[in-house]
């Protein structure tokens, strides 16, 4: 057996592609995670920097400011390293769930608070884009019809921004599934780590009682071809919402 055939004889055990499989459940959950509370909390950070401006609430401004542009212009691998070292884990992730050791456990939730952190302070200026695309007349238009200011941003601002930066945020979602891949570092069970796993004890299922090169180009070029489906499908997604996008105010006409 030569040792291209026993890199690939690798990804025959079904044991090891039920492994690599776990991992992409992983990170979609994570990204998934990471994208849903990065939504709800950079929404609130959005509103505050655009729209909290009087004396009173100012100082809740230059608190968003400071979030958005610390997080956002220092690396994503700084912050995975500084969670897994100074941020607490809830008594509830010292037990073994998932299918996961209470070490692990922890890693996965000090690994997430890092990705929300990171990804919150960038989809923060997504949104605010979106709200800066929107009218003020709409204001004046939910006022004149009764409508307190949390009904207007609820109901009228809120889902006019959404709606346009809805290619914006998917493609986030794009560099978020990407960016889990940073958490491999802190030994975490999402897609990237457990290949490097596999890597380290590719000896045991190849035939050859060593590692070769080989292996790491089948592997990780395994990795890569699942981080790229997963991606493109993204990206396919995307394309059809902007062509809708162009092509809704022809049909409008």
């Amino acid at each position: 057996m030569t040792d291209l055939e026993g890199s690939f004889a690798i990804l025959k055990n079904s044991a090891i592609i039920t492994y690599i499989l776990k991992g992409v459940a992983f990170t979609l959950i994570l990204s998934a995670l990471s994208v849903i509370l990065g939504i709800l909390i950079g929404s609130v950070l959005a509103m505050v920097r655009n729209y909290c401006t009087s004396k009173k609430t100012k100082v809740f401004k230059i608190l968003a400011i400071i979030y958005i542009e610390v997080f956002r212009n220092t690396p994503l691998l700084l912050w995975i390293f500084i969670c897994l070292v100074f941020c607490p884990a809830p008594s509830i992730f010292s037990n073994a769930m998932f299918g996961l050791t209470s070490v692990e456990t922890k890693l996965l939730f000090k690994a997430a608070v890092a990705l929300v952190l990171f990804t919150s302070s960038v989809i923060a200026e997504i949104i605010r884009g979106g709200l800066n695309a929107v009218p003020l007349g709409q204001f004046e238009a939910g006022h004149s019809q009764g409508f307190s200011t949390v009904q207007i941003m609820r109901y009228i601002i809120l889902p006019q921004a959404y709606r346009s930066v809805v290619p914006t945020l998917l493609s986030q979602v794009i560099t978020t599934v990407k960016d889990s891949s940073y958490l491999a570092n802190i030994a975490t069970i999402e897609l990237m780590s457990r290949v490097k796993k596999l890597l380290s004890s590719a000896n045991r299922y190849n035939g050859t009682g060593t590692i070769n090169v080989s292996d790491v180009f089948v592997l990780f070029g395994t990795a890569a071809l699942l981080y790229f489906v997963i991606n493109f499908s993204l990206s396919l997604a995307v394309r059809r919402l902007q062509k809708r996008r162009k092509l809704m105010p022809q049909l409008r006409s």
